[in-house]
């Protein structure tokens, strides 16, 4: 092995374990059988599990943030499978800047998206409101289930769609027997990634949300601010625990490493 692949690989180990570090001290400290915090953990206890269906706050939250990642995932996906469709189907002029357009929030940092959100909602009525919170989820899914379903079309072949048509086949029948069959692992994959990008979203709910409508991350947040307790370790290794299932489901489905693949 040469002295450059060691390098790339040592550095490739290094970057691995300092993004797994938080998971290695979140996990074993909500375990701690102490009133504080700790790792390693003082003793080992499942109380914190135990006091955290206690609090009706964290499990409304929990379930506020499945409604709004489950309605923003299948948004989402009919939104941004449509314009994945159109873009690679259809001679549209100026693609290559709707392809960017539609990919923006991407690149845009979440804290400018989160205050151009509340400017722009606040005259409409929308800030603060579940409509509100509901769009600006959808906003930041739909590139993702774009970028999924372009890199899924990048290698379809059309003439199969011209064949069913010549068949007699509908356009609609078209879709659902020929083209959506080939294309569900992609759609499928942004579905779940939306579902987990709203579910653990902080930045830009802050700007959207009110004192009647918490999700998870935010009461999490919220918790931290006012006391330092094990039962924040808790709550955040079971938001730790969905995310890598469902990161686990999409590599199965999809893979991860193809959302930065090419769309052509």
């Amino acid at each position: 092995m040469s002295i450059l692949r060691r390098l790339r690989l040592l550095l490739a180990i290094i970057s691995l374990i300092y993004i797994l570090i938080p998971l290695v001290v979140t996990i074993p400290a909500s375990l701690t059988s102490a009133n504080y915090p700790s790792f390693p953990p003082k003793g080992f206890s499942l109380q914190w599990y135990t006091k955290l269906l206690e609090r009706p706050e964290f499990v409304e939250a929990f379930w506020n943030s499945v409604k709004f990642a489950f309605l923003a995932s299948l948004f989402s996906v009919l939104l941004g499978t449509l314009g994945a469709l159109a873009i690679a189907k259809y001679d549209i002029p100026g693609k290559s800047y709707l392809v960017s357009l539609l990919t923006a929030p991407l690149t845009v940092p979440q804290l400018v998206l989160g205050i151009a959100l509340l400017i722009y909602f606040t005259p409409m009525l929308l800030a603060g409101t579940p409509t509100g919170f509901l769009i600006a989820h959808i906003i930041i899914c739909v590139p993702y289930v774009v970028r999924f379903v372009l890199t899924g079309l990048s290698g379809f072949d059309y003439n199969l769609e011209r064949a069913a048509a010549i068949l007699g086949a509908s356009p609609v029948l078209v879709f659902w027997k020929v083209t959506f069959p080939l294309i569900r692992p992609a759609v499928l994959s942004g579905a779940l990634f939306s579902f987990l990008t709203s579910f653990d979203n902080v930045t830009v709910s802050l700007f959207m949300v009110s004192p009647e409508m918490r999700t998870l991350p935010l009461e999490i947040f919220s918790t931290m601010q006012d006391a330092y307790s094990p039962i924040v370790a808790s709550v955040s290794s079971v938001v730790i625990l969905i995310s890598v299932v469902l990161i686990l489901i999409l590599e199965k489905i999809h893979g991860v490493g193809k959302l930065l693949g090419s769309a052509h």
